[in-house]
């Protein structure tokens, strides 16, 4: 054996044993699983950036396999331990990452459609539903105000005395709104009348 193959025979058994070497990637992504914050941005950035580190040592990996030779397989172990520890730190980042993903959306993508599209149906469907509810809604106060014209004209007393009642009430809620509504200063929220 010549000092090359003795040194490459070292380095693996040094590097675990059974052919495997510990990649020089293992030290970096150890530090930044070690360097994770509470801030859930910063974990979703830190998983996308996990993803596409992987996805380039696939890529990496792929070239390496496609030109695959004796003399390259020092580059494919050190390729796929570096995979290896890669995957590891993604799923510990991802394990810090509390995202809800619905699982209708997971099976669009599975089949192939685009979830953005799966979205614009979802917010049309809500802005067709909340015009059908606005609609009932003006269609209740138009009900409203033209059963109060045709109770005033027949009952004018018993309306004036009902409108009265209703803005005693009206105010008397609003009193009490105002006062649950007092901020921690002690200044008090108060919307301004239309």
């Amino acid at each position: 054996m010549d000092s090359s193959q003795n040194s490459s025979t070292a380095a693996a058994v040094a590097g675990g044993g059974n052919g495997t070497i510990i990649s020089q990637y293992s030290d970096a992504s150890a530090t930044r699983a070690t360097q994770m914050s509470d801030d859930p941005k910063q974990n979703l950035s830190q998983v996308i950036s996990s993803i596409q580190k992987t996805l380039g040592l696939i890529h990496q990996l792929s070239l390496t396999v496609s030109s695959f030779n004796a003399a390259s397989q020092l580059p494919l172990l050190q390729r796929l331990n570096s995979l290896v520890s890669e995957l590891d730190n993604m799923t510990k980042l991802a394990e810090e990452c509390d995202i809800q993903v619905p699982m209708h959306v997971l099976n669009l993508i599975d089949d192939g459609k685009n979830p953005d599209e799966y979205t614009r149906d979802i917010l049309n469907d809500f802005i067709a539903r909340n015009q059908v509810t606005k609609g009932k809604t003006d269609a209740f106060k138009g009900f409203r105000r033209h059963l109060l014209e045709e109770l005033e004209q027949a009952f004018p007393d018993e309306v004036e005395s009902f409108r009265e009642i209703r803005a005693s009430s009206a105010e008397e809620s609003k009193r009490l709104a105002q006062a649950h509504s007092i901020l921690p200063n002690g200044n008090g929220k108060v919307k301004p009348e239309l």
